[in-house]
């Protein structure tokens, strides 16, 4: 008896069904797709149970004839190509014919559908696989489907179907991208006779952007664009100060089509690199434009994977096209104060009056005492405030001014008579600036006031004097000094290995190495910029960097990284108290220093604070 059976066709469908429907998400995602296809300029999608009872899409695309309706459904049916050129630039958004077969198996499915030029339109019922006859119905043109009860015939996918508002979830996710890359087309989405979403036709990106997430994401957006040959980039991404925990608000499209793929996810976070933190990530919505034979999107049943003809080219355009534009961004955060409103109740009201009243008399009183006692001088108050500050956020040359309100004695002592604070005495050391804990700076500005953290300020600029002197051009090695006892470390043979094949990098960062034994390398010289950092330590720090990041291949990025690190040993701590020389040195290093508002690691270096912030705080916004 032979052992190999040819299966039959519902059940390759089946198991097909297994690659492209997943969930009734696929379903909804699929449709989506055909609809636009199709030339919809209108859908509307209604979901019961998260899709598991009911999913019914409708358009107004061009429709099927009731000859087609029932070819749709055979495997491998598509009117989206022919030949085999055709699948070699592929334009449309499905192709593979898999889709309605795979549903159709798996599902209860009814479609109505009229052609534009037709009188009437055609229904067709499947029960998983089991094809009913076509009959003519009444309906506008375009197309309807109806998926009822997925697996229901398939207790084992049943069952790993996860609850109602875990598969809305998946479904409004797939409706959120085909929406935000099909912004001509009317759209809507229904759960349950509860609509949660209806975009009308021709709304701009970022408003689409808007009413899938929210206005303040769209607020906190930055459009950038470029063009290098048939390449045409155009991005709304996130300002610095605004970043994720996850990447699951960065979406790339291609052609109108939704991609996943790791060099533009390296472009993305490697534009940000000094940005924001490590661990966190930005906003990016992402459209490309570029011919369609120039990638290949046949990889995958879900059509969301590609590959790229030259990706390091996409790669590097996409990293230039955002890194211009956040390099030329104004990387200063502005405190955000809570405010509390409370209602004014009549006894507040009433409160208030009588507080005006006691004031205005108090006033009147002190009116009448300077009236009837004349000083020989009247009091003098000093004051001028800090005049530093500008658009790059660093102050302009230190000045010493005043930072309290100064009171000089005239000769005359207010009356015993009134309750009146007695004048403080200050003393004639004025500074502008102040050091707070050891580890912050605040400085008066004109707006108001800032606070610079010491350490990620440092970190900046050793980090950008660093990078000038060793990836400028014609730039040299680091200046070294040669250790007077070398300083020893253990490694192993593979780590012996790191250090031999990156010693380019070391010698332009004027480190010398030596192998000093089995097992031994001493370090021989070191940078002098780094005197106060350990010379075996922060080698075994740059070996384990290269060792656990993978990031040997990349010399620029594994320069950076050692940059990184070093700027951060090297810098000012937290913690250490500063003189007023160091201090001063500090903030005008600080005013020569380019994009200081980020730390190396993308930890702001300040934060801005205005006089308006102050005065909702104290209640000051009547004066």
């Amino acid at each position: 008896m032979a052992k190999i059976a040819v299966l039959d066709n519902n059940m390759v469908n089946m198991i097909a069904a297994g690659e492209v429907i997943e969930r009734p998400a696929s379903v909804v995602k699929e449709m989506l797709e055909n609809s636009i296809d199709a030339g919809a300029s209108k859908i509307s999608v209604y979901v019961e149970e998260g899709g598991q009872k009911l999913i019914t899409i409708t358009d107004n695309g061009c429709g099927m004839s009731a000859e087609d309706i029932p070819t749709a459904f055979a495997p491998h049916a598509t009117s989206k190509i022919r030949t085999v050129e055709d699948l070699a630039a592929i334009r449309s958004m499905g192709f593979r014919g898999e889709a309605l077969a795979s549903i159709a198996s798996v599902a209860q499915v009814r479609v109505v559908s009229r052609e534009r030029d037709s009188i009437s339109a055609a229904s067709l019922s499947i029960d998983c696989g089991q094809i009913g006859e076509v009959t003519p119905c009444s309906s506008d043109y375009g197309t309807t489907f109806e998926v009822r009860n997925i697996f229901y015939k398939l207790p084992a996918r049943r069952k790993f179907l996860r609850t109602v508002n875990t598969e809305m979830g998946y479904i409004t996710e797939h409706f959120t991208r085909i929406a935000l890359a099909h912004n001509s087309i009317e759209m809507s989405l229904s759960h349950n006779k509860r609509q949660l979403f209806h975009l009308t036709a021709g709304q701009n990106t970022l408003e689409r952007i808007g009413e899938l997430f929210s206005r303040d994401i769209e607020d906190s957006l930055m459009m950038v664009s470029g063009q290098e040959k048939d390449l045409n980039v155009r991005a709304f991404i996130s300002r610095p100060g605004v970043s994720k925990i996850n990447n699951k608000l960065q979406y790339i499209f291609l052609n109108g089509r939704y991609i996943r793929d790791k060099f533009i996810s390296h472009a993305i976070k490697e534009a940000y690199r000094g940005f924001i933190e490590p661990n966190k990530f930005p906003i990016a919505f992402i459209f490309i434009q570029m011919p369609f034979d120039a990638y290949d999107v046949n990889v995958h049943p879900t059509k969301t994977e590609i590959r790229f003809d030259n990706p390091n080219f996409v790669h590097s355009q996409i990293l230039a096209v955002m890194r211009e534009k956040l390099m030329g961004t104004n990387v200063e955060i502005n405190a955000s104060l809570p405010v509390r409103e409370v209602d004014r109740s009549p006894l507040d009201e009433i409160l208030s009056r009588v507080q005006d009243d006691r004031e205005q008399r108090v006033t009147d009183a002190m009116e009448s005492f300077f009236k009837h006692n004349k000083p020989a001088s009247q009091p003098h108050f000093d004051f001028k405030p800090f005049t530093g500050g500008g658009s790059s956020g660093a102050p302009a040359s230190p000045r010493r001014v005043s930072g309290s309100y100064r009171f000089e004695q005239s000769g005359f002592e207010p009356s015993k008579d009134l309750d009146l604070p007695q004048p403080q005495q200050y003393s004639d050391k004025t500074a502008d600036y102040l050091q707070v804990h050891d580890t912050y700076i605040v400085v008066q500005t004109e707006q108001g006031f800032e606070i610079i953290d010491q350490h990620a300020l440092h970190e900046r600029i050793i980090y950008e004097q660093l990078y000038s002197r060793i990836c400028a051009e014609e730039a040299g090695p680091l200046q070294s000094q040669r250790l007077l006892i070398p300083e020893t470390l253990d490694v192993t043979a593979a780590e012996a290995e790191l250090i031999e094949a990156n010693r380019d990098v070391f010698k332009q960062l004027g480190i010398t190495a030596e192998q000093f034994g089995p097992g031994t390398y001493a370090v021989q010289s070191f940078p002098t910029m780094l005197k106060d950092v350990n010379p075996a330590q922060f080698l075994r720090d740059v070996i384990d960097v290269i060792s656990e990041s993978g990031i040997k291949p990349d010399r620029e990025k594994l320069v950076h990284h050692i940059l990184d690190m070093a700027s951060c040993k090297a810098a000012i701590k937290a913690g250490k108290k500063l003189s007023a020389g160091e201090i001063d040195h500090l903030l005008e290093e600080r005013r020569q220093t380019p994009r200081c508002g980020r730390c190396p690691h993308g930890r702001p270096t300040s934060i801005q604070f205005t006089l308006k912030d102050l005065e909702k705080q104290f209640k000051r916004t009547g004066f």
